[in-house]
């Protein structure tokens, strides 16, 4: 199991630039932290500043600080949120063993004997929580990213593992509960830390175990702690969302279809099967975090990001599911997953050979068409990796399908597996062509064509992400706060639709036209200041 657990958490980690919108724009904060150019305490690119989640950001700034010099910055900004994804695993892991080893989820004794053994059953049910949360699609990209999200994850799994281990006596869960919700707090989560308190609260209050009702003081310190550290950096703001057409509520429902699978039916089953007994501690804690998670992400207008943090919650459910799911539907389950992953996996092989061979040609020709300037890499460590991860794969569904006594999470183990092989094969075979679509290093490199590498470049109009890529992948001087008109930069960068004759702005004359190698939609305009106005300026 733990090292099922790190082929999914190592891939993604090594050799790839920070990509674009939230990973980069993250790390854009914690390097412009590190090399000086902004305040630890309120951090900035392009001269923007926010105080939003200084926590992860503080923690990414600490890492690249620590090792300058010794790694590549991006590198090691994303060790500590690789070891936060490891955690996230490691504590969903124990909240199901605590959870399973109540009387309630235990298993009923046979009359003759012969039952599970208590401790290994639990532990069965800890390796079916462990491996749904692999399993679910929206954890894949989102949890390697280094990004404020994979901090409150840890948080979020850091609270219901506090909860799931509050009967027990020691200072553990009491300490877990202290740091989880001020931390979710600092990672820029407050409402949903004062949420999940008050949901927490609430439901230790109504506990059979007098441990459990004792715990209602730890929550309620907990939750005061995350309130005053919102107010003392200054965290307390608001995002909601809301939903004008139909459409809009089509799409959140697709989303958690795609983004919550396959944990929401066997969780859905979960909850039917424990119908009667919803206030059981192994039904209660993880469904008190699913809904004020869920809720959250809807008042934020459906926002994936906000989702994911439910995922260590809807993992709990799943495996809960597996004890009385059918065999029908385990198998149902196990083929399915063996069929659509399977075809990605050789999806993945005959592109990867494409672009190293040129065969088949059609396939060829769409990669050069979808990446145009793309050069192909060989790395003989990808490929051992990558054919590695194929021949346990192949292993893995032999043994499944095979005739052989199974443990509890047999259901679990195909999907899960699937989505790490295919997480494997993108970060190994396909990671030079997708570093080359997702990072903006490509369309910075083409802009340092016509911009001196010493000149400042204005970008008031920009994202954020791309100003965050300027600055680490060209080492520009980038203002992002003064107007076209006021700033003191020579050189000026706009976004632009390629449809459309666009005027440029006073004062300044265009000089090139660049795109992202994948962008068919916007140009990426580069204007210098005319030489009156640059007197001006002066």
């Amino acid at each position: 199991m733990l090292t099922f657990c790190a082929a999914y958490v190592l891939p993604g980690v090594f050799g790839r630039d920070p990509w674009r919108h939230a990973d980069v724009t993250a790390f854009g904060f914690m390097v412009s932290m590190a090399e000086g150019r902004s305040s630890w305490w309120l951090h900035a690119v392009g001269g923007v500043t926010s105080n939003a989640a200084p926590l992860p950001h503080w923690l990414g700034a600490g890492f690249i600080r620590v090792l300058s010099g010794w790694i590549d910055p991006a590198l090691a900004a994303r060790l500590p949120f690789a070891a936060l994804l490891a955690a996230v695993l490691l504590l969903t892991w124990l909240a199901a063993f605590r959870l399973a080893q109540t009387d309630a989820a235990q298993p009923l004794p046979f009359a003759f004997g012969g039952e599970a053994d208590p401790v290994d059953y639990a532990r069965a049910i800890a390796d079916g929580a462990l491996l749904a949360l692999i399993a679910t699609l929206g954890l894949l990209q989102l949890g390697h990213e280094t990004t404020p999200e994979l901090a409150q994850l840890a948080c979020v799994a850091l609270f219901t593992y506090a909860l799931a281990a509050s009967p027990v006596q020691g200072l553990a869960p009491k300490i877990a509960m202290l740091l989880a919700l001020p931390a979710l707090a600092a990672s820029g989560a407050p409402s949903i830390a004062i949420g999940l308190g008050l949901a927490g609260a609430l439901m230790c209050s109504r506990s059979a175990y007098p441990e459990v009702r004792k715990f209602v003081a730890w929550v309620i310190a907990a939750s005061v702690l995350s309130a005053a550290t919102s107010e003392a950096l200054g965290l307390w703001t608001w995002q909601l969302g809301s939903f004008h057409k139909m459409d809009q509520v089509f799409a959140v429902v697709r989303q958690w279809l795609w983004f919550l699978w396959p944990a929401w039916p066997m969780a859905l089953w979960t909850l039917w099967r424990w119908r009667r007994h919803v206030m059981h501690r192994h039904i209660a804690v993880p469904l008190s975090c699913v809904v004020v998670t869920s809720a959250a992400s809807l008042l934020c207008g459906g926002l994936d990001r906000v989702l994911m943090l439910s995922l260590p919650a809807w993992a709990l459910l799943a495996a809960f599911a597996l004890p009385t799911l059918k065999r029908s539907t385990a198998a149902a389950i196990d083929w399915f997953s063996v069929f659509f992953f399977s075809v990605c996996a050789i999806a993945v092989w005959v592109i990867y050979a494409a672009v190293q061979t040129g065969l088949p040609e059609r396939t060829a020709r769409n990669v050069i068409k979808l990446a145009p300037g793309f050069v192909s890499e060989f790395s003989t460590v990808s490929l051992v990796l990558a054919s590695a991860g194929t021949l346990a794969w192949i292993w893995l569904v032999r043994w499944r399908t095979g005739r052989n006594q199974h443990a509890l999470w047999k259901s679990l183990v195909i999907p899960a597996s699937g989505v790490a092989l295919c997480w494997l094969l993108m970060m190994t075979l396909m990671l030079p062509v997708v570093d080359y679509a997702r990072s903006f290093r490509p369309l910075v490199n083409r802009v340092a064509k016509h911009v001196p590498r010493s000149e400042c470049i204005a970008a008031p109009q920009l994202q954020r992400s791309l100003q965050a890529a300027l600055e680490y992948f060209g080492k520009f001087r980038v203002d992002g706060v003064q107007s076209a008109a006021d700033t003191s930069c020579n050189y000026l960068l706009q976004i632009e639709p390629r449809r459309g004759k666009q005027v440029p702005p006073e004062g300044w004359t265009r000089i090139a036209r660049e795109s992202l190698p994948t962008d068919r939609t916007d140009w990426t305009v580069i204007y210098r200041r005319q030489p009156a106005a640059a007197k001006r300026g002066r």
